[in-house]
């Protein structure tokens, strides 16, 4: 069950892959599926709605059953823009997000977050593993959005900037600070193939 009504869930893939050879990461296979459905596997459960932010193979994304949304600014303008786009088409109030590139993700994560952000009134609240925050595991209110477009409008692109401008709250996950490693090289991939 959803830890709490109203929360989609966007998983984020729509980057360039530039760390493994302009690949799409989200579509590499770990083990025999794509890591973008490890994500999602553990992801789906914990909301009450799932979108997909991808720029490129959207029919690929697409056959997986979800709705693929791509950013509304060209240039690959990196996670805000996909964030951007899923607030814009979110049917919820909340939205979590995720990349697609990390198949070990807490399966408390949006329970987590969403109690911190309710208990601390914040806009967004973001994972946190020892002193490392993990900007794109977050858990936002759509009423940021009008506030992050003015943002990207100005040339804004990088997320710790953006939050730093909002009531934000870190929520620790020290205790599961393995299930953030993403994959971001072939070296990592075989690595986490044989951890499993």
């Amino acid at each position: 069950m959803p830890p709490s009504p109203g929360i989609t869930g966007l998983i984020l893939a729509g980057g360039q892959g530039r760390r493994m050879g302009s690949v799409d990461k989200g579509l590499i296979l770990l083990g025999v599926q794509p890591m973008v459905r490890h994500v999602i596997d553990r992801f789906s459960p914990q909301v009450d709605e799932i979108l997909i932010n991808a720029n490129r193979h959207t029919d690929e994304y697409s056959a997986l059953g979800y709705r693929v949304v791509a950013d509304a600014i060209a240039g690959f303008a990196g996670p805000l823009a996909g964030l951007q786009v899923g607030l814009t088409l979110a049917a919820h109030r909340l939205v979590a997000t995720v990349p697609c590139d990390s198949p070990f993700l807490p399966s408390d994560l949006v329970a987590r977050l969403h109690h911190a952000l309710e208990q601390h009134g914040s806009d967004l609240a973001v994972a946190r593993t020892l002193d490392q925050p993990h900007p794109v595991f977050a858990l936002v209110r759509r009423s940021v959005l009008p506030h992050l477009t003015r943002f990207l409008e100005g040339g804004g692109r990088k997320i710790d900037a953006w939050y730093a401008t909002l009531n934000a709250i870190e929520v620790a996950f020290d205790d599961e600070a393995d299930a953030f490693r993403n994959i971001n090289t072939a070296d990592e991939l075989a690595a986490a193939f044989a951890r499993g």
